[in-house]
């Protein structure tokens, strides 16, 4: 059994910080960073913008940090694994090879999953989820063979998506079922401002329709609407919004409604466990109330606090 000083699960912005922050208050402790992707922590907002615009992709302006910190603030990195049970009772973490990890503290930031529209057809080839680079780095090639690319969604990683496309010249769509974009952000005024500037430049605008599911043997071909229609589509970029991605504390303490429940120090109830980013619920001192954000800069500032705790 492996024994760790701390255990961060997420190689996100969240889980990165919370390293950088530990090592800044704690030189000698343990540390092991634990993900399921196979890159160190990286800029994700950057895929939607730059990175899926540039003509070579430079993969040199992603990373957070550069590879060799972990390694030269000894801190334990393990990319690419999937933490498979989390007992927190006993302090525990289960590898997905097997291994046992032994913590006397945690941080959970394994931040947000995209949502999977309830229809069929979200398995078809085509269908990305705007998520990884490899979701980008797919988008792009996709994109340079079919004609038609069509954006479920009407937020911001929507709209991101769409501006970069547009601005790569490709014909673009977007079915929103708002009668604006950004109505989550935006007065109607302003929103109804946006959406006649993307329409200016060349998006088309499928508004108040609602998607009812994709069609194709194989790969999309159409999209359906709940109205009836059919729209054609050789690429679909799904930007429904996010959850929290709790399946690993699921059933727990850990794991609420909205969240994982968190106070103004990042920690969970379970003393010496903490959640940061995507997944707190955390209550906020400026606004009021209790809320979850799934910002960079907030994963980031949150993953600062809960490391110096």
């Amino acid at each position: 059994m492996i024994q760790r000083d701390y255990l961060i699960v997420g190689t996100g912005i969240g889980g990165a910080s919370v390293c950088e922050s530990i090592r800044k208050y704690d030189k000698r402790g343990s540390v092991t960073l634990v993900g399921a992707e196979q890159m160190p922590p990286y800029n994700r907002w950057m895929l939607s913008k730059a990175f899926l615009r540039d003509k070579v992709p430079t993969m040199k302006k992603l990373p957070h940090l550069d590879a060799g910190w972990y390694d030269s603030n000894k801190i334990e990195a393990r990319f690419g694994t999937m933490v498979t049970q989390f007992n927190i009772e006993r302090r525990l973490a289960v590898l997905g090879n097997g291994e046992t990890i032994e913590f006397n503290k945690a941080c959970l930031a394994m931040g947000s999953k995209p949502v999977r529209p309830p229809v069929a057809g979200v398995n078809l080839g085509n269908v990305i989820y705007m998520r990884t680079i490899r979701d980008a780095l797919a988008l792009r090639e996709m994109s340079s063979l079919e004609k038609a690319i069509v954006v479920v969604g009407g937020g911001l990683l929507a709209c991101e998506v769409a501006a970069s496309l547009r601005q790569m010249k490709f014909k673009v769509s977007m079915m929103h079922r708002n009668q604006y974009l950004l109505n989550r952000y935006l007065d109607p005024e302003t929103g109804a401002w946006i959406t006649g500037y993307f329409a200016k430049h060349g998006v088309t605008l499928l508004l108040g329709q609602s998607l009812n599911g994709f069609e194709g043997k194989t790969v999309l071909r159409n999209i359906q609407t709940k109205s009836g229609d059919r729209v054609a589509a050789g690429v679909a970029v799904i930007a429904c919004g996010a959850e929290p991605n709790l399946d690993l504390v699921r059933n727990t303490p850990l794991s609420g409604p909205h969240g994982s429940p968190v106070t103004e120090y990042l920690e969970t109830e379970e003393k010496g466990i903490f959640a940061v980013g995507d997944l707190a619920f955390y209550p906020d001192r400026i606004m009021g109330g209790v809320r979850r954000q799934t910002h960079w800069e907030n994963a980031r500032e949150q993953g600062l606090v809960a490391g110096a705790n």
